[in-house]
């Protein structure tokens, strides 16, 4: 499940392109099918960098190849191990609504972004997200969960003191949110109920198969019941 539009980033062949919080690697996996670009996937939590090579080991082998090139590494996002200014482009999809102190992780991701680079930033959406929270107390109080709800403001005005600049918005996912209604309803941690399972085998079929109606379906939602929004800047060429 893709949330960033990589068209929205201008990406050049050559370009570097760190993925912070890649889970999975879904966003590593979706650059480097389509860009001759190399991209970084990193995440704190080994088992999920584990999950993420062999996804974009089976992904590059079912589409019959990659045209980018890949790493993965463990690090904190407060604490990143690369210099100043190295990546063209930072993707930080559904992380910072995890991180404790997120400005000390909003100033490691501005600083190794390029002067005049992009940073794409997702996270839940303030509406559909607080009523996730309304509905159980289990989703917002599990370790490791989110711990804050973002209005779109607060998250422009993080990345504004910066240094860098709002781009363009879009919110994305509105077939995702009634799921995560149905599950905080059901409970968090309750995967056998039967709405939970025939939704979840819904959403997996959209995603594997993009069927022309459920993408227009989701469209139309969006706007509305979009489960993430999505903010990117271009960083100041004079920012630090």
């Amino acid at each position: 499940m893709i949330t960033i539009d990589y068209k929205r980033l201008n990406i050049s062949s050559g370009d570097k392109i760190l993925d912070m919080g890649c889970g999975p690697g879904r966003h590593v996996s979706g650059a480097c099918a389509d860009y001759d670009a190399m991209v970084t996937g990193v995440d704190i939590n080994i088992e999920d960098l584990v999950k993420a090579k062999s996804n974009i080991f089976a992904h590059g082998a079912f589409a019959g190849g990659l045209k980018g090139r890949w790493g993965v590494s463990a690090a904190d996002i407060t604490r990143l191990p690369f210099p100043d200014h190295v990546f063209d482009h930072v993707i930080c999809s559904e992380v910072l609504e995890h991180i404790p102190d997120d400005l000390k992780a909003a100033e490691e991701l501005s600083r190794v972004l390029k002067p005049g680079g992009t940073l794409s930033i997702s996270v839940p959406r303030f509406l559909p997200e607080k009523i996730c929270w309304k509905l159980s107390h289990t989703y917002c109080n599990t370790e490791g969960g989110h711990i804050r709800i973002y209005k779109k403001n607060q998250l422009i005005e993080l990345f504004k003191n910066l240094g860098l600049q709002k781009r363009s918005s879009h919110y994305a996912h509105g077939i995702h949110t009634p799921y995560w209604w149905i599950k905080c309803l059901a409970g968090p941690g309750n995967d056998t109920a039967l709405p939970v399972c025939l939704y979840h085998r819904f959403l997996t079929w959209d995603i594997m198969k993009k069927p022309k109606l459920t993408r227009t379906i989701d469209s139309a939602l969006n706007p509305f019941i979009g489960k993430s929004i999505v903010i990117y800047f271009t960083k100041n060429p004079a920012a630090k």
